[in-house]
């Protein structure tokens, strides 16, 4: 990527300059991801160079739903939780795959380092490099339910996308907008390189228990391959990723992968075939894709 490359790239941080200053948001890190990623593992030590707001600090509890009174407007917030639960059962015209929103998004969205929804809803609106766009939370969400999900988008207004942002504000609650959270994402690690050979070992030891021999899920895991599982236009199907999400969060009952093991097993994992995503060709259209993107992307913006 050559030419224009410099060029888009200072035009980008020209607009999230502007943006933080009109609504006081953190800009998401070049290569940010999906709500999966939580704009990205690792934006808790942003990129040299991008615009970040203050860092909040993680609460000393973090709500429950379930610990709501019976109103109205906490009814909406449980529809909310029960959606981003059971979101194939609750929205089967919507999802394509056998994951849900909390496969990713660990206890109910709650867990520090999990890929957490706490703090998310002062980050939005957001300008994000992946389709060069000043994103909403509902544009957030459905980025999630076509790429992780491999279904397609709900209207901004439907009545599921309204209950879950309940659920999101419920748990954002005291942050203030642009505030960036201690503990969102995964912390991202420091290696960059993974063996399928070492990965394959990796995942019979310590993961196929739950996963499944073939990667093809269980009552106690998700699928981690194949066509039930995320399509490569996921922020998962990016080694390093994964590899940031599994070295702190698993295995599930226990985790106590290595780095190296997690970046291991990351590559062999987004190694097996899993559904495409018809997009992918538009995906940083300003160039900086990052090095571990599973595909070609093909910006008319970037000779190459």
């Amino acid at each position: 990527m050559t030419g224009l490359q410099p060029a888009a790239r200072a035009l980008v941080a020209v607009m999230c300059a502007l943006l933080s200053v009109m609504v006081g948001g953190a800009c998401a890190q070049p290569g940010g991801g999906d709500v999966g990623e939580a704009s990205g593992p690792g934006v808790s030590a942003p990129t040299p160079g991008t615009i970040a707001g203050p860092v909040a600090s993680w609460p000393a509890n973090v709500p429950r739903a379930d610990t709501l009174a019976n109103t109205p407007d906490n009814a909406r917030i449980r529809r909310g939780l029960a959606l981003l639960t059971a979101t194939g059962d609750s929205l089967p015209a919507y999802v394509g795959n056998g994951l849900r929103c909390v496969t990713c998004h660990l206890d109910e969205g709650r867990r520090k380092n999990g890929l957490p929804w706490v703090g998310l809803v002062s980050r939005f609106p957001q300008f994000r490099t992946r389709n060069a766009f000043i994103n909403q939370l509902e544009d957030r969400i459905n980025d999630c339910i076509e790429r992780s999900l491999a279904g397609r988008p709900l209207p901004h207004d439907d009545e599921a996308v309204r209950d879950m942002i309940a659920y999101f504000r419920f748990l954002s609650r005291g942050v203030a907008p642009g505030h960036r959270m201690a503990g969102q994402g995964a912390p991202k690690l420091a290696l960059t390189e993974g063996d399928t050979v070492r990965g394959a070992d990796v995942y019979r030891s310590y993961c196929a228990r739950c996963h499944g021999a073939n990667g093809e899920g269980s009552e106690l895991a998700t699928p981690l391959w194949g066509d039930r599982s995320y399509s490569i236009g996921a922020g998962m199907a990016r080694p390093r990723t994964a590899a940031a999400f599994i070295h702190t969060n698993m295995p599930y009952d226990n985790p106590s992968l290595s780095e190296q093991q997690a970046m291991d097993v990351a590559t062999w994992v987004n190694a097996q075939p899993r559904p495409d995503f018809a997009r992918t060709v538009g995906d940083w259209p300003f160039g900086g894709a990052p090095a571990d993107v599973p595909y070609r992307t093909a910006s008319p913006l970037v000779p190459r």
